[in-house]
Formats: structure tokens, C-alpha cells, sequence
């Protein structure tokens, strides 16, 4: 579809990286170093060959590798720039570089527990509201470039989350195994004009999620049973 004078139907795609080599199970956050494994890569290709004919005209995407990485197969099928924005990056997270699979225990330690004394906000990471603030920033700069077309922004599970749960005015409270953001899924903003008017959801490389990881909270892909979250 052509925008007319700056106004008509606009898509901003939410996608969220594919599968990490993460083979120590280790909560990354943040930390640089953590690529897409053989099947993140898989991913990111399945995503390009299923949404590269669409009129994506504008790709902007998280500095972290991952998410670089999940980018690059749809920036070449479309044949676009990558716009590297630091808003959609991962949230913050006191808890970055410990283990969480049921082997390391984590959260029977007394040092974690101080850290767990408000889901709300919450006290572990970067407050919900700010994260919303500067995912919502960066939907709308999507929306603005893609004006009557279709743009991407590739980021991370929570980020995506929560942005979710604002648009659709639900609590942020939630369990994270519950988070419907697998790898490489899409959550789709719908915009007439300025207005955004639905939100869609898809798995377009579901198929390659093994059953155990569509309820994790952070991708370990390589790691030993026991060393999964």
C-alpha cells in the first residue's frame, strides 16, 4: 500500500531474535558475546523467507548481536539498511550472567531474595514503565519511517512483552513462562493513520522451537537439560 500525504495503513512487527548459543544456561542479558546457535540462524532465514515479500521498507533492530544477527537474512532479502536503535535493546536485569537451569539453584540463595521484593515495578531490573516509554519511542520512529508501508524492529522477549501488555492495558505483573514471544515470533501493531487499532501475534519459525524452550524465559539453545531455565 502507498501512504497518501504521510497517512494510510502502517505495520510495525515486533520480532524477537532467534535461538542463542547459550550452552552454559547462563542469563545474558545484556552481555556482549552471545550469538545466534546453528538453529537461531535457521530461524532467522525461516522469518526472511516468510515475510521477505512483504512491503517491509524499513528495519530497525537492537545493538546486540543476536538481534543483529536475526536481522541480517530479512535486511538482504528486502534489501535494506539496518537502523541500529539502542531503545529496543534488552531490559536491564541485576540478576545478568548467573545460571537459572536446576542445577545452579539461583533462586534458593538468600542473595537473591533481596532483589525479589517487588514484581510490580520490578526491583530485580528496569522498571516496567521506563521500558515501555522507550520501546513505544521507538514503535512510533518504526511507524513515522514506514508510513504506509510495513516495518521490523527486532528486539527481545520482555521488551516485546511489555509492550504488549501496554498496548493491550493488562498489568504487567505475569509469570515469564507465560510471555507469549517465542523465538523469532512476531507481534504485529496495526495502525490506521496514528492509531493503532490491533495487535496480531505469529510463530513463523514455531516449527522449529523444540517444546521444551516455547515457555522459557531466555533462550539457551545448546545447553544440557539440567542447565536450562
Amino acid at each position: 500500500m502507498t501512504a497518501t500525504n504521510g497517512t494510510g495503513t502502517t505495520t510495525v512487527h515486533l520480532l524477537r531474535h532467534g535461538e542463542v548459543h547459550n550452552p552454559e544456561g547462563v542469563l545474558y542479558g545484556r552481555r556482549p558475546g552471545y550469538l545466534l546457535s546453528e538453529r537461531g540462524h535457521e530461524m532467522a532465514r525461516t522469518v526472511a523467507e516468510a515475510i521477505g515479500d512483504r512491503d517491509i521498507t524499513h528495519l530497525r533492530v537492537s545493538p546486540l548481536e543476536r538481534a543483529q544477527e536475526t536481522a541480517a537474512p530479512l535486511a538482504a532479502a528486502r534489501d535494506l539498511e539496518l537502523t541500529t536503535d539502542p531503545r529496543v535493546i534488552e531490559s536491564g536485569n541485576v540478576f545478568e550472567g548467573r545460571r537459572f537451569g536446576a542445577e545452579a539453584g539461583a533462586f534458593r540463595r538468600p542473595s537473591t531474595w533481596v532483589h525479589l521484593w517487588n514484581p510490580f515495578r520490578p526491583s530485580w531490573g528496569e522498571p516496567y514503565k521506563e521500558l515501555v516509554a522507550r520501546m513505544m519511542a521507538a514503535v512510533y520512529d518504526a511507524r513515522d519511517a514506514a508510513r504506509g508501508h510495513e516495518a521490523v524492529i527486532v528486539s527481545h522477549q520482555l521488551p516485546i512483552w511489555i509492550t504488549r501488555l501496554h498496548v493491550e492495558k493488562r498489568s504487567f505483573l505475569h509469570d515469564p513462562r507465560k510471555r507469549q514471544c517465542t523465538l523469532c515470533s512476531l507481534t504485529s501493531l496495526h495502525f490506521e493513520d496514528d492509531r493503532l487499532v490491533r495487535l496480531s501475534y505469529s510463530e513463523p519459525a514455531g516449527h522449529l522451537i523444540p517444546t521444551r524452550d516455547k515457555s522459557a524465559p531466555f533462550s539457551a539453545g545448546d545447553a544440557p537439560e539440567e542447565r536450562r531455565p
